[in-house]
């Protein structure tokens, strides 16, 4: 078959795709990922087909969203209770809008008419499905969160509650918020394609009535799957991002491992949670504080540490370096926190956005975190104190180890392939 899978946001968003179209790849189907143009050297050094998407609205999406986090700040609610906010939050919703609405034509030049089956991710789905319908092409959505509400939790972008009947009503809440955000895309991608408008709700409505399969990359251990489901939605396992042939590991950091014992890796990924001079002197004092050393990832913030026993790193597989950590400070993405627990060593999650206070506070209940640290409350001394505690938890270090093993067990892109097998 012929496969195009369609993903768009940050590295935590196309990473897993790796993994799964190479799957897809072995299994001899012909697969090409459709993403954002600066993820081709990831795409490709795993000898995958790419077909890059110029648009790429995510940095300033994430900005926006760092301004609403600031604008909620207890320091900065103190001198401006509501309007900051408020005004920070509109300017979310609007920015969230456009960049929906800016995918709209590299995704239609993008999908292939003669493609056999196209696989969406969550961003990418309401926009592709109604592109691949068009061209009356089969689709399958590939999820890394859950999507669809149940009682059993609440939608991934609150908080987690306890089962009860109320997260029905919150996750149809969330989604009929997700639909909103791409009122103008659907109108563009209906006038381009010269068909009557249907807005995004209403075409959700439609993909659960005709029972749209979606496969979840994540593990059912972690998160199982809810009784409550209709037929068509699974939970597969974790799709894990396939590593380059040609990477070796930094010198450096080699020698920085073999020097002393295992140190914390503190690294936020994609997200940009706070000024980046002020974040690295919170990372460096608390590790001083701990009396641990640390290897420092840069990402997408400008992460940058000078200290003892630090040093600071560029883009490395989480699967090479985490393993040899005795911790991880993270920001709780979801391929972040699946890394994490692949590793088996534990976690202290510093969520920022959307869906990562609800990670975290699963990793919590996992027992392979003590607790999560939101990084709006982020200080040296509690960094410290919470480092403190993670590294010195014999249990967390066993629930960690054990998680590792038990996913190691799981084949999680195995059974999209044999899923996709069913179709040909």
């Amino acid at each position: 078959m012929r496969i195009q899978v369609v993903t768009v946001g940050s590295t935590g968003s196309v990473a897993p795709y790796t993994g799964l179209a190479h799957r897809l790849l072995a299994e001899g189907h012909t697969v090409e990922i459709v993403t954002h143009a600066k993820f081709a050297p990831m795409v490709t050094c795993c000898g995958l087909r790419m077909e890059p998407l110029e648009a790429d609205p995510f940095e300033s999406l994430i900005d926006a969203h760092s301004s609403l986090r600031s604008a909620g700040h207890p320091s900065n609610a103190r001198r401006s209770p509501r309007r900051p906010a408020l005004a920070s939050l509109r300017s979310l919703v609007r920015t969230t809008e456009q960049a929906m609405l800016s995918l709209v034509d590299a995704i239609l030049t993008a999908v292939d008419p003669k493609a056999d089956l196209v696989l969406l991710s969550t961003m990418a789905a309401p926009i592709g499905a109604a592109i691949a319908r068009h061209h009356r092409i089969p689709t399958m959505g590939v999820f890394l969160q859950p999507d669809v509400p149940t009682a059993e939790f609440a939608p991934c972008t609150t908080a987690w509650r306890r089962p009860g009947r109320a997260n029905l009503l919150r996750g149809h809440a969330a989604n009929a918020l997700f639909d909103t955000l791409y009122r103008s895309a659907h109108r563009a991608v209906h006038a381009r394609l010269g068909v009557d408008h249907r807005s995004a709700h209403r075409l959700r409505g439609v993909r659960e009535r005709e029972q749209w399969p979606i496969w979840h990359g994540y593990s059912p251990w972690v998160v199982p799957r809810p009784a409550d489901w209709r037929p068509g939605l699974h939970v597969a396992g974790y799709w894990w991002p396939h590593e380059c042939p040609n990477w070796q590991p930094p010198t450096l950091v080699e020698d920085f491992l073999a020097a002393g014992p295992p140190p914390v890796l503190i690294g936020f990924g994609s997200m940009m949670p706070g000024d980046p001079e002020e974040l690295g002197q919170i990372a460096a004092r608390a590790l001083r504080r701990a009396g641990l050393r640390g290897v420092v990832q840069s990402g997408w913030a400008g992460l940058s540490v000078v200290d003892d026993d630090v040093i600071t790193v560029d883009e490395i597989p989480h699967s090479w370096l985490m393993p040899r950590t005795a911790a991880v400070v993270h920001h709780a993405g979801a391929g972040t926190t699946a890394a994490g627990l692949r590793a088996g060593v534990p976690a202290l999650p510093v969520p920022v956005m959307t869906d990562q206070p609800w990670w975290a506070a699963r990793l919590v209940q996992l027992g392979v975190s003590a607790e999560a640290l939101p990084c709006t409350e982020l200080t040296a001394a509690r960094l410290a104190d919470a480092l403190t505690r993670t590294t010195q938890d014999r249990a967390l270090s066993r629930n960690a180890a054990a998680a590792a093993v038990r996913l190691a067990r799981e084949d999680g892109a195995g059974a999209v392939a044999r899923a996709v097998a069913t179709l040909g």
